[in-house]
């Protein structure tokens, strides 16, 4: 048996695998090769995260996602699987790769564990790679606090929406409160980051400390 928790794939050495197998005339379930509904695991039965775009295309779904993020619609979806089908042994790569096409309504191949692993670790680089750019605009001073705030409420708008495309139902409270929390972090952030730039001078090469030239 493949170990799903540890599942790997050399990316530089393997082709990623096409997000979207294409097979004219059939539908998903029949792309996928799916065989009677009692051979699918109750709790792939029982998913539901993506039902408010049944019937949606993978190229749809990816157009919006690349003009509003870094990520792919294949890799947005499996980045959600991943955390879905967490187990105390690891991700089940294999059972999401099996099933991809009854899990996601746009997907229509399955995939095997090392194409779930990569997919997964390509949404992993470019939140990091986005989140450092995104820290970096806020910390550097080229944005006033109310651009910053513009920037913030757009970013959560399409945050939401994601979310609420995946089932999450949130309630005018929990939104107001969310943003609230948001907001605050990045009023720290600019905070602390104009300490950094103005109070604390230190040499990047040796760490030694300099105090700031009095005006």
């Amino acid at each position: 048996m493949v170990d799903d928790a540890q599942a790997t794939v050399e990316a530089d050495e393997e082709e990623p695998t096409p997000a979207v197998t294409r097979i004219e005339g059939t539908d998903a379930a029949s792309a996928a090769g799916t065989a009677d509904e009692s051979d699918i695991p109750a709790d792939v039965r029982e998913y539901e995260r993506f039902s408010k775009i049944d019937g949606a295309t993978y190229d749809r779904a990816n157009e919006f996602l690349r003009d509003r993020t870094y990520v792919t619609a294949r890799e947005w979806a499996i980045a959600r699987l991943c955390a879905d089908f967490r187990t105390e042994t690891g991700v089940e790569m294999t059972k999401i790769g099996e099933n991809l096409p009854e899990l996601v309504p746009f997907m229509t191949d399955t995939y095997s564990p090392q194409a779930v692993n990569q997919a997964r670790s390509s949404f992993d680089d470019k939140v990091r790679k986005a989140g450092a750019t995104f820290l970096y605009g806020a910390m550097c001073d080229f944005y006033t606090a109310e651009e910053l705030d513009d920037l913030m409420y757009e970013i959560t708008e399409i945050a939401k929406f994601l979310l609420e495309v995946e089932g999450v139902e949130l309630t005018v409270d929990e939104e107001l409160e969310a943003e609230e929390r948001i907001s605050s972090v990045m009023r720290e952030v600019r905070e602390s980051s104009a300490a950094l730039r103005h109070d604390e001078l230190c040499c990047p090469e040796c760490g030694h400390e300099m105090e700031p030239a009095d005006d």
